[in-house]
């Protein structure tokens, strides 16, 4: 399992990381706090690979929610999860050619 407190490198709610390019986006999750479902939207200004995972208080991944590759642009998903009541953190990472382009996480609160 992944590790995400020591994998960040960013503070939480970065909006931009130094070095990486401009056009990379994670928004915050909305609604937020949410129940039963959220939606959770980034873009990215060319094609890349994209993986968006969601982890627990605890810094495990609980959900891997997109492992691909993603055109350039918006894209949104919802998520339904289906665990308990809790703050979770979702985390983008963007790379190419196995160079990260883009990685920040966001902090969201489910209520049930």
């Amino acid at each position: 399992m992944t590790d995400l407190l020591s994998s960040l490198g960013t503070p939480l709610g970065a909006d931009r990381v130094p070095g990486n390019p401009e056009g990379f986006r994670l928004e915050q999750n909305y609604p937020n706090p949410f129940n039963p479902s959220t939606a959770i939207t980034f873009a990215t200004p060319r094609s890349a690979h994209v993986r968006l995972s969601v982890f627990d208080v605890l810094g495990q991944e609980v959900e891997r929610l997109l492992d691909g590759r993603f055109d350039a642009g918006p894209h949104t998903i919802r998520w339904t999860p289906r665990g308990g009541s809790g703050t979770y953190f979702y985390r983008i990472t963007v790379t190419e050619g196995g160079t990260v382009l883009y990685s920040v996480a966001r902090a969201m609160v489910l209520l049930r």
